[in-house]
């Protein structure tokens, strides 16, 4: 379905303001520069080794925790003064902890199989977004107002992975209210991509993209309502998994979601090896993981597989790089050649529509009629709700306290149309149709995680609705795996999305065990 003269009309006016205020925030703002600064190669071998391949060594006394714990502390203290991804960091708590789980080790009567029954993660360094709570460190969501607050206690997914035996190391950057797809706010400042200083790692999870990427961490926890674990995995070459909706609790992440949004968010792991994806996904989902079946063994010869080069031609998104699209037939040609299988391309054109379905539907009401908190009200926590135009006159002579992206978003809530579009609505339930019509329960399709590779920083207000590549995916509720394949000619990561039916999770995690062995994995951004 060809889209309407008013529908192109709306795209271009949408984007005309956005260019506008891209046009404004080059003109106004300060230079963001890495300069020719590039991290530092990674020495220690205990930083290139699994988060499951470490608990099995300090499991068998092979290193201690203390001495892994302290390579990670090292490589932080190293690459984050370039990086900013961490925030707040916990070293000594984190010290003590594994000297704690070093003398649990030693008195262990049941001996190693005891312990990894147990405590999975034992000993294992984790970052955890700031979004979350994790009790003693802040939890503002990127809010200058909200400087100060402190967690009380662990977020679900959080403890779960503490009792586990992980050793949180602090929290990390992200968006301002989580909400924006580059980790900038004037509470912690810009975060940077370890592959390039001058690009965004991503967001909303960007901190945790970035540190995991730059090998600052292991493994991490991320929250996904428009691609915020996906996107920052493209765009730093880790592993991350946005799970089907339901299964990892959301609950004490901030901000909070409200309306229908509980539907479309999802935490999950992220992680430089892909063999730490299912322990970590098991882990946190507790008492829910039985509905994944993640026990169950993955056959690839016995699914059926499907690729779709881009959305169709939306007129609000960018053409998709022509490396990723090559990328994403050599991955078509790897499948067929090594499992025999045939890859069917295909074209759905509902995803013509799906930035206009992820906005549509992140505003509808819940079951009980409650609307989604707007966002100007966020913004103004605890005061009164902001005026987002007074805002935008504020950033200009630079005394808000708000960026350019929530003044923009902002602003366009204030031109949202309330009544839902109908032709929207058909679009998403036609889509949704055929998306489960085509996965079923042993379906995997590849898609692009985003048009571009890793722009530079601040350029995704002038492309704000690239995102619509990971979004309409979570409003379609359905679990996908960002892989990493290899790096560009620039050096920037190159990726894609493995997506599959609702609660076949496993699917999409064991495409990500071949796809790793296929292109290599987490690439040492010190050595690009």
């Amino acid at each position: 379905m060809a889209c309407s003269r008013l529908e192109r009309a709306q795209a271009w006016v949408l984007s005309a303001l956005m260019g506008v205020l891209f046009a404004l925030f080059r003109v106004l703002s300060p230079r963001e520069s890495g300069g020719s600064k590039k991290l530092p190669p990674v020495n220690n071998p205990l930083l290139t080794t699994s988060a499951k391949q470490l608990a099995h060594k300090i499991r068998r006394r092979e290193v201690s925790s203390v001495e892994v714990v302290q390579a990670y502390i090292d490589r932080i203290q190293e690459v984050n003064p370039l990086l900013n991804a961490m925030v707040k960091d916990r070293f000594s708590a984190a010290l003590h902890e594994a000297a704690q789980v070093d003398r649990l080790i030693e008195e262990e009567p049941g001996g190693e199989e005891v312990l990894a029954d147990k405590l999975p993660l034992l000993g294992v360094p984790l970052s955890v977004k700031e979004a979350f709570a994790l009790q003693g460190m802040p939890n503002t969501g990127g809010l200058l107002t909200r400087k100060g607050v402190v967690a009380v206690l662990d977020a679900p997914p959080v403890a779960l992975l503490k009792r586990a035996g992980a050793i949180p190391m602090g929290v990390t950057n992200s968006s301002e209210l989580c909400m924006w797809l580059e980790s900038h706010n004037h509470l912690y400042g810009i975060t940077r991509n370890p592959y390039d200083l001058e690009r965004i790692p991503g967001g909303s999870s960007g901190g945790e993209g970035s540190v995991i990427g730059a090998a600052g961490s292991v493994i991490g926890v991320g929250s996904d309502i428009g691609g915020s674990i996906r996107i920052p995995c493209f765009f730093n070459g880790i592993f991350g998994h946005k799970t089907t909706p339901g299964v990892v609790s959301n609950e004490c992440q901030y901000p909070p979601a409200s309306g229908r949004q509980e539907e479309y968010l999802s935490t999950g792991p992220m992680c430089r090896y892909a063999e730490d994806l299912l322990p970590m996904l098991s882990i946190m989902a507790g008492p829910n993981a039985s509905r994944l079946s993640l026990s169950v063994e993955v056959d690839l010869r016995k699914l059926r597989f499907f690729t779709i080069p881009h959305d169709g031609g939306s007129p609000l998104t960018s053409p998709v790089d022509k490396q990723l699209l090559q990328v994403q037939r050599r991955v078509v040609e790897r499948l067929e050649a090594d499992l025999g299988v045939k890859v069917q391309e295909m074209r759905l054109s509902g995803l013509k529509y799906s930035f206009q379905i992820w906005d549509t539907y992140m505003d509808l009401p819940d079951n009980e009629g409650r609307s989604p908190r707007p966002l100007a009200e966020l913004m103004g926590e605890p005061s009164k709700p902001v005026w987002p135009l007074w805002e935008l006159a504020k950033w200009i002579v630079g005394c808000s306290s708000h960026t350019m992206a929530a003044i923009g978003l902002a602003l366009l809530k204030m031109v949202h149309v309330s009544k839902p579009s109908p032709l929207v609505l058909q679009q998403k339930e036609q889509l949704q149709k055929e998306m489960e019509e085509v996965l079923g329960a042993d379906g995997v399709l590849l898609y692009p995680s985003h048009p571009h590779l890793a722009p530079k920083h601040h350029h995704p207000l002038f492309t704000p609705f690239n995102f619509a590549y990971t979004g309409i995916l979570n409003i379609l509720g359905l679990p996908v795996t960002q892989c990493p394949l290899g790096l560009s000619a620039e050096g920037l990561p190159l990726g894609v999305q493995v997506v599959a039916g609702k609660f076949q999770d496993r699917l999409p995690l064991a495409m990500a065990l071949y796809l790793e062995k296929a292109f290599g994995g987490w690439r040492d951004p010190g050595t690009n």
